[in-house]
């Protein structure tokens, strides 16, 4: 979600400030600047002081920009949570830039004359600070960049669109790294961001533990008798309760719950809650990595997807972090060269195909799957406990990590034929980590396949028994996942087959699929039928919303 933003009051910018006590107080107004500085806007997801739009701030002339806009929050009907951390994150990097002597022209979602776009923000306000240039980062998404580059017409300035010098690798760079290469693979890729960065690196250039990659040490089941450790929960403050009451009067026909928020709003909250992680889940997250469990919605995982999207953490800062912890023992290798992967490796992978194949990437479909999304995607009522689970959780906490996200909802939707126009939305609008650089080719590509291979060299298609392998969701099931055919049967394992055989001239040219293939032409006529007549009536039950 780009920064909201919101149109001036009566030509008085509103402020930030902090009040007697040193806490966040909400904006005041305060009078318009009629110097010729610069305009620097901050969005939503750029919420970091080493954001390059605030390179060379001149706090005696320029101005800071921050808008909450009603077009942001509804160009998908994000989930409640997304939007209330967004907001009162970016109320709170105003508060601390306005501490710091920073001018900050905030404008609320409430202001009564809101002006509801980006744009239309950014125009109010060039119009009242008579500024001699506007300075923003590039978006995370397309089609805001795409709206940025009309405001020098609309604004009657120069604006200037500065890298994003957050990630490790900048556009540029990675649209180097492709080049003429035939396989955009990540394990390539995520080498040259370990040489780079010198992460788990030894001193003569070999990777700690002599492999590159441990994901095979990923892949254990979590033990009965095992319990995870709680992530740490921060009480919502009065900053975020007035945007809770916001969000809750404001968008109450959004998907999912608002309470209870536990995120971290600030940066300094974002650090503990990520010390604690590295402390307390790290040690034991390298081996239950890819495990699900009853009831269970985080179980090793960090949780800071949300915090480094929005630039509440430092992606290298928090890589360094894991990378001492590792030799300082505290922590395994699987567990640290795991964590480096997601956020080094697969994190600026995905953002540099994104970047690299707009617009034309989100159009594609190439296993031509149009079937509707199901409606229980949005209220979690399926007699599919693996599904009830992963969507329960995701209404309650507008969270799950990557396996649920890979291998239950994005597994079905592939399996079922589920349009990715519809499911892409889906993604983007229930996670409050979810931008379009990062969820469209992760949903679009990897879960999905409808990008034909870009990302992924055959599809992650599978049936009940990897979900019963690394969860225990299938004893809680009232289908058994044991079964392909019956009334009881997992609706996975005939979907499997079924997608296979639908999806036969598409795949059966891909080597990596050649066993698979195998497989299905040695099963007998009736065997085969039983299995694609069981997966049609069960499609042929679906209710879509």
């Amino acid at each position: 979600m780009a920064s909201p933003s919101v149109p001036p009051s009566a030509g008085q910018p509103a402020r930030i400030a902090a009040n007697d006590s040193g806490q966040a107080s909400e904006p005041a107004p305060a009078p318009a600047d009629t110097s010729r500085g610069t305009l620097r806007i901050i969005l939503g997801d750029q919420l970091s002081r080493n954001v390059a739009a605030l390179e060379g701030l001149d706090p005696a002339v320029d101005v800071v920009l921050m808008a909450e806009v009603m077009g942001e929050c509804t160009y998908v009907r994000h989930h409640k949570k997304k939007i209330a951390f967004v907001l009162s994150a970016m109320r709170h990097f105003a508060a601390d830039l306005q501490a710091a002597g920073i001018r900050v022209d905030y404008r609320r979602l409430d202001d009564p004359d809101n002006r509801g776009s980006l744009r239309d923000e950014v125009i109010a306000a060039a119009t009242r600070h008579r500024p001699s240039r506007i300075v923003v980062t590039e978006p995370g998404e397309w089609r805001v960049l795409k709206d940025m580059e009309g405001w020098a017409e609309a604004a009657g300035l120069p604006v200037d669109i500065r890298p994003d010098t957050r990630f490790i690798a900048s556009r540029q760079h990675f649209a180097a790294w492709a080049g003429q290469r035939k396989q955009l693979t990540m394990e390539y890729f995520y080498r040259e961001m370990r040489k780079e960065t010198g992460l788990l690196m030894t001193g003569d250039g070999e990777p700690d533990g002599g492999q590159w990659n441990l994901d095979r040490e990923n892949r254990k089941r979590l033990p009965d008798g095992v319990t995870p450790p709680e992530p740490l929960r921060m009480p919502p403050d009065a900053i975020t309760r007035a945007v809770m009451d916001l969000v809750a009067a404001r968008f109450p026909d959004h998907f999912g719950d608002l309470e209870p928020f536990w995120f971290a709003v600030t940066a300094g909250d974002a650090e503990r809650a990520f010390d604690h992680f590295v402390r307390t889940a790290l040690p034991r997250f390298g081996d239950y990595q890819d495990a699900m469990k009853q009831d269970e919605p985080t179980l090793f995982h960090a949780v800071a997807a949300l915090y480094l999207n929005a630039g509440l953490l430092d992606p290298l800062a928090a890589c360094r972090r894991v990378d001492r912890a590792y030799r300082a023992g505290r922590v395994p290798l699987n567990a640290a060269e795991g964590f480096i992967r997601q956020v080094i490796g697969w994190r600026e992978y995905v953002r540099g195909v994104y970047w690299l194949k707009m617009p034309g990437y989100a159009e594609t479909n190439a296993l031509e799957a149009h079937r509707p999304l199901p409606d229980f995607y949005w209220t979690g009522e399926t007699d599919m406990n693996c599904l009830r689970q992963c969507i329960g959780q995701t209404r309650r906490e507008a969270y799950a990590h990557h396996i649920q996200r890979l291998m239950v909802t994005g597994t079905f939707a592939l399996l079922a034929g589920i349009a990715p126009k519809q499911v892409c939305e889906w993604y983007l609008i229930v996670y409050a980590d979810a931008y379009a650089w990062v969820e469209l080719p992760n949903t679009h590509g990897m879960a999905l396949y409808a990008d034909g291979g870009v990302l992924g060299s055959k599809p992650y298609a599978a049936s009940g028994k990897y979900i019963d392998r690394m969860s225990d969701y299938c004893r809680h099931c009232r289908y058994d996942v044991s079964k392909a055919t019956g009334k009881d049967a997992c609706p996975f394992n005939s979907l499997y087959w079924h997608f296979l055989e639908v999806n036969r001239e598409r795949l059966k040219g891909n080597r990596r699929m050649a066993l698979t293939y195998r497989n299905l032409d040695r099963m007998d006529d009736a065997r085969r039928q039983a299995l694609m007549d069981q997966a049609a009536g069960f499609l042929a039950t679906l209710e879509h919303a």
